[in-house]
């Protein structure tokens, strides 16, 4: 009698009733088992109409998993009824713990996929008594309510990047929104092509993103191309990030052919280790690192050059006035071209090729935070990792969307949790 009177303040079902609670064996472990029963003279609801027609007859008794009871576990038992619908022929009631053929409540779904955000999904499957599976299916529930319950109105600002997903160069194009306070996954697409971020606009609606005012991106030719067709008022943004990892490749090839060289000429390698000190920020140098730098900036290397060469462009993102930052910009493309230096060659020609987007730094600072997108694919990076095991790329856009999408949950969930 507790326990219905727990469940009747916890969750009632309209035009249901909870009958006797028992312990019985349920897959060889004891568990709680609570019998529900429909009203006396309450009809059964169509899945597809959600009309209240005629019961056609009941189907055998099934068990509904819901959430643990101290160190029990839980289930609703019930026999479900078939309906008669005049529209859509027989079918099998709609049952407001549970959908479809599944044998989980909803209220177990959502409490397995929160805990599924703080656990790996094997974690939170072996700690709860349950298969990965249902873990799984409980965290895909969630997030295709989410998705389809979600609010995309006030959305004005998106950055839009590519992250590498499993072996053999395969990419996921993924598309947030980096408003202040509001940043969250949008939408993610596999591959990373013009007809990928196509896609994402096409669902995004033109409407919307006619309001977006500023878009985050790298220099990836295929979404400079549909950005600038699909949100032209929008000030597009090449990511700051992006820009500098740009000067670290550079370096790091530098470097790379020189410590070949060394070795061809049978010289002493003097940058044995020492390729952290050249792409590290100088301020995120140890003092023994810091040291090492120093005697290392007296040789005369090309790595160094390049080195110097990038130091030397960090003062651009210090500019104030667009005009000022544009000279400077011009000025140091100038006498890079002028060195020997042919990957830093390929930065600065890669800079003046997209200066004026770079320049959209300047006019859109303040507004758009240029560590937005960074920030959110280190997120992406660490879910990876949690979800390791993951064989589809569905099934790892799913943990994506669970945990950076800031999706909304359904309501019915267990209020103690």
């Amino acid at each position: 009698m507790l326990i219905k009177t727990l469940l009747n303040k916890v969750v009632r079902f309209k035009s249901f009733v909870y009958g006797s609670v028992c312990v019985m064996l349920v897959g060889g472990t004891e568990a709680l088992v609570i019998d529900i029963e429909p009203r006396r003279n309450s009809r059964p609801i169509c899945p597809e109409c959600l009309k209240r027609c005629v019961v056609y007859d009941r189907q055998p008794v099934r068990l509904f998993e819901y959430l643990p009871i101290w160190t029990f576990k839980a289930f609703f038992r019930y026999a479900p009824r078939r309906v008669n619908c005049p529209e859509h022929g027989v079918k099998v009631e709609a049952l407001p713990w549970a959908y479809g053929k599944e044998r989980t409540t909803i209220a177990y779904q959502v409490f397995l996929a929160r805990w599924a955000k703080r656990l790996s999904w094997q974690e939170t499957a072996r700690f709860f008594e349950t298969s990965w599976d249902t873990v799984f299916r409980a965290v895909k529930f969630v997030v295709d309510y989410g998705l389809a319950h979600r609010s995309l109105e006030g959305v004005t600002e998106i950055g839009v990047d590519e992250v590498a997903v499993f072996k053999g160069h395969k990419y996921l194009t993924l598309v947030y929104q980096v408003n202040a306070g509001a940043r969250r996954l949008l939408w993610s697409g596999p591959e990373r092509k013009a007809k990928t971020l196509l896609r994402f606009f096409k669902e995004f609606g033109p409407e919307r993103s006619a309001k977006l005012q500023f878009v985050c991106s790298d220099m990836w030719a295929a979404y400079l191309k549909v950005i600038a067709k699909k949100a032209p008022q929008a000030l597009n943004v090449l990511d700051h990030f992006h820009i500098m990892r740009k000067f670290n490749e550079a370096i790091d090839e530098i470097r790379r052919s020189e410590v070949k060289q060394f070795k061809a000429d049978g010289q002493q390698n003097v940058l044995e280790h020492k390729r952290w000190l050249l792409l590290k920020r100088p301020e995120n140098l140890s003092e023994k690192q810091t040291s090492s730098l120093g005697e290392l900036l007296k040789l005369n290397l090309a790595s160094i050059k390049g080195y110097l060469l990038r130091e030397d462009f960090q003062r651009f993102w210090e500019y104030q006035r667009f005009d000022f930052a544009e000279k400077f910009l011009e000025n140091w493309v100038t006498r890079t071209l002028q060195t020997d230096l042919e990957p830093m060659k390929k930065v600065a020609r890669m800079l003046r090729r997209h200066k004026p987007l770079i320049l959209n730094w300047f006019r859109a600072k303040g507004e758009i935070s240029s560590g937005a997108v960074e920030g959110m694919n280190l997120k992406v990076k660490l879910t990876m990792r949690k979800a390791y095991g993951f064989r589809t790329l569905k099934c790892l856009q799913i943990a994506l969307y669970h945990e950076l999408g800031k999706l909304p949950e359904p309501m019915y969930f267990h209020r103690f949790f």
